[in-house]
């Protein structure tokens, strides 16, 4: 039988409806818990209620004492089987303990569809060790999780690269753990199971890897804090997110974290299939965020939370004349599309790639294009920008015109 990971320490459930006190950044909506019929009270919390960077955390606590564990997704806003596994994680049943969720970390990227905020801001840099977090969302999301103290934290990223043994060339496939016999194997458990379960392609093999270490970078990881200022099992689980099946890299995901918080926290939907079991679409749900490809000490496509940092770049699309995407626009009006306000803040832009229309190629370049609207209805438009590291960013409007 499997060993139990969770019992590193005995938690008392928390309460619904309960206040947290860290510094006031976040709210426990108390009038909102409810008990359902599985005997699980499911509470809720607002960070950054009223800004673009509001997020909501789900907290489940069982009627039977146990440990505490905290999920993670949406840390990068392209990373999408991640936010998407956290929100279906976040209505699991749990027989004990406390389960809080964190699906969309960080929802302005996400929104964006990028893997840094409007900023370039990446926000799974803003958690050093022993200190407080550098951003006013990373340091609500810490008041969140440091009140919680959980016993286990997973945080749920996506790469371009598969990880073998070299985080420069790819992390995805993966799932880091903080030190400690108990966190490695408990990694290395969920790694054969899900392979053994879900894995058809012997080349998807999932496989575990250490965090680095606290003076090496990447510095400011969330789960790197849990794990070295909260004593918590730290785990960060990576997906490919090039080739498969968005459905595929989800069921992944929710059976590594089922796997995980198995034992004290033994998880079950209402029908007592668990979400990982569900018939899996061969197809993407919905449209994704364009692949953003990766070379070797990139980290702009991947968490690459155990490789080198490298700052993303910043595509900024703006139009002539500047009201272009806030009116209709006449039948054949032509629109200059310019992207000379996008930056790199550690190097210099080499491509300005443009994609016009809804069918994912960027077969335009240059740093200025002019689009002449005929059809009626809605035309998107995106540009890419590449810096001379590889990484890339994406921005995207939309014209719109009636015949």
């Amino acid at each position: 039988m499997r060993r139990n990971t969770l019992s590193r320490r005995s938690v008392l459930a928390v309460t619904a409806g309960c206040t947290l006190v860290s510094a006031g950044v976040a709210s426990v909506v108390g009038d909102t818990a409810q008990n359902d019929d599985e005997g699980i009270s499911r509470d809720s919390i607002v960070v950054r209620e009223g800004t673009a960077e509001e997020t909501t955390v789900y907290v489940a606590t069982a009627d039977t004492e146990g440990p505490t564990a905290v999920v993670v997704g949406g840390m990068h806003g392209n990373e999408v089987a991640g936010y998407t596994a956290a929100g279906r994680i976040a209505d699991l049943t749990i027989d004990a303990g406390t389960l809080v969720t964190i699906p969309e970390a960080n929802a302005v990227a996400i929104e964006r569809g990028t893997r840094n905020d409007e900023e370039g801001t990446n926000l799974n840099r803003q958690f050093p060790e022993g200190e407080t977090p550098e951003t006013q969302l990373a340091r609500e999301l810490w008041g969140v999780v440091s009140e919680y103290d959980p016993d286990m934290l997973i945080d749920l990223h996506e790469s371009t690269g598969i990880y073998a043994g070299d985080p420069v060339d790819g992390v995805g496939q993966a799932i880091f753990h903080s030190d400690g016999d108990d966190a490695a194997d408990a990694a290395a458990d969920a790694v054969d199971y899900v392979t053994e379960t879900y894995v058809d392609d012997p080349l998807l093999a999932f496989q575990t890897g250490p965090f680095s270490e606290p003076d090496t970078d990447p510095a400011g990881l969330l789960a790197h804090k849990a794990a070295r200022d909260l004593d918590a099992d730290g785990f960060l689980a990576e997906t490919l997110s090039t080739d498969v099946a968005l459905e595929t890299r989800v069921q992944w995901h929710t059976a590594i974290v089922e796997r995980l918080l198995e034992g004290e926290l033994l998880l079950d939907d209402a029908d007592g299939r668990s979400p990982s079991e569900d018939p899996v679409d061969e197809e993407p749900a919905e449209p994704e965020p364009e692949p953003e490809p990766e070379e070797p000490g990139d980290d702009s496509a991947d968490d690459g939370d155990e490789g080198p940092t490298a700052e993303s770049p910043i595509a900024r699309i703006e139009t002539r004349p500047p009201s272009a995407t806030e009116t209709i626009l006449e039948p054949g009006q032509t629109v200059t599309l310019d992207a000379s306000q996008s930056r790199d803040p550690d190097g210099e832009l080499v491509g300005y790639e443009w994609c016009i229309g809804d069918d994912g190629s960027f077969d335009e370049a240059g740093e200025t294009i002019e689009v002449t609207v005929t059809a009626s209805g809605d035309h998107p438009v995106a540009l890419r920008v590449v810096d001379d590291d590889g990484s890339t960013d994406v921005d995207r409007v939309t014209l719109s015109t009636n015949c």
